[in-house]
């Protein structure tokens, strides 16, 4: 990568210095992508599990207390201290912080998920009792004030999607919508793409899938959220030789037991932990997010990028680049989610994605962001 002309003092905060998860694997590659640019890059962080790219240096502050409360106090005024001890030309923000010149917002404000992710849990005692937890946690609360500060104080926010932008506006009244900007997240191209019609045969005979099987396929790690019990109960609906497949999550038992209850057992499969997610989505026929809430869902894209069709619900930021008939608005309605997987099935399969040209994605936008920032400030 060319070197930067103004070279800068550059720190980047995140609790996680990390390689596993989606905020934290993008705060990794920010980071080197800076340090590549001849960037003096600090990464603030509470622990390290993994080594930094290379140019960068770790700022750990551990981690004090064992509540909830404690760990995010102490990591905002953590941060703020070595903000202050660094002296830095430009801070950019990806955690719960007070001060930072860039924040990037990977999800949508606590209020907001509260609101729509209510409906991931049946109605009744397991609602309420989620609810009334989210309601007295001290920690959702200290994130409520964070927020309404750091939202106030930053002079330039970036979100990952148009609909995380229209949740924070809704949530912040105060906010300009023209000043926030967007930039999506953008899946690898050259690893999620499309395969040829026998080298997918050969995957799905490998996976044990048989040919007049049709294949509904989920990425989830909370399923409650990504409505995997919907999706059970949708295969009900749909014809005996629609199967579902499950990817991610940690205990699928009661999804087992719901899906044994409505006599489907035998068309459910949960993989857990994928380790090969192109193969995953170039073997399904449909994939489909029933998300409550997702600020812009990668899998969508991949699922997409690997020639799968990619239905979503609405409230899925990454539902933006889908053609409207493959977007539903209620992730509880079993019915239309079935008419629309037949649907799609019978369409042929997309070909390779491309980036629109006029959509802002990748790590690109925040390297210039953060150079012009910093040049504007020279000149200033």
């Amino acid at each position: 990568m060319v070197k930067s002309e103004n070279r800068a003092r550059l720190a980047v905060t995140m609790p996680r210095l990390s390689r596993y998860g989606g905020a934290e694997s993008f705060a990794w590659r920010l980071s080197e992508a800076l340090a590549a640019r001849g960037h003096a890059v600090d990464f603030i962080c509470a622990r390290c599990e993994t080594d930094p790219p290379e140019g960068v240096e770790p700022v750990v502050l551990g981690r004090f207390g064992a509540f909830r409360l404690v760990k995010i106090l102490w990591f905002a005024y953590g941060a703020q201290r070595a903000q202050q001890r660094g002296n830095y030309d430009l801070v950019f923000g990806m955690g719960k912080t007070l001060n930072q010149d860039i924040l990037r917002i990977g999800g949508g404000p606590i209020s907001k998920f509260w609101e729509l992710s209510r409906r991931a849990w049946p109605s009744g005692f397991a609602r309420s009792f989620k609810m009334l937890r989210r309601r007295l946690s001290p920690g959702n609360w200290a994130i409520h004030v964070i927020d309404r500060v750091r939202m106030r104080r930053t002079p330039r926010i970036v979100c990952v999607s148009h609909l995380v932008r229209d949740w924070l506006v809704e949530a912040h009244p105060f906010l300009d919508k023209e000043a926030i900007d967007v930039v999506y997240n953008r899946p690898d191209l050259a690893r999620f793409s499309p395969i040829g019609d026998q080298e997918r045969l050969r995957l799905r005979d490998a996976s044990a899938i048989r040919e007049d099987q049709v294949v509904v396929a989920t990425a989830a790690t909370n399923f409650a959220l990504k409505g995997v019990r919907h999706l059970v109960s949708m295969l009900t609906r749909l014809p005996e030789h629609f199967v579902l497949h499950v990817a991610g999550g940690r205990n699928p038992g009661k999804y087992e037991r719901l899906a044994r209850e409505l006599g489907v057992a035998h068309r459910v499969k949960f993989l857990g932990r994928v380790d090969d997610m192109p193969a995953f989505y170039r073997a399904a026929d449909v994939f489909v997010l029933a998300t409550f809430y997702d600020a812009c869902s990668n899998a969508t894209l991949e699922a997409l990028a690997c020639g799968c069709r990619s239905l979503s619900s609405a409230m899925n930021g990454s539902a933006h680049f889908l053609p409207p008939r493959w977007v539903f608005p209620d992730p509880a309605d079993e019915g239309t989610m079935a008419e629309m997987v037949l649907r799609a099935a019978g369409e042929p399969r997309p070909g390779p994605f491309e980036w629109p040209e006029d959509v802002a994605s990748g790590l690109e936008p925040y390297v210039e962001m953060v150079e012009r920032t910093l040049a504007a400030r020279k000149r200033s």
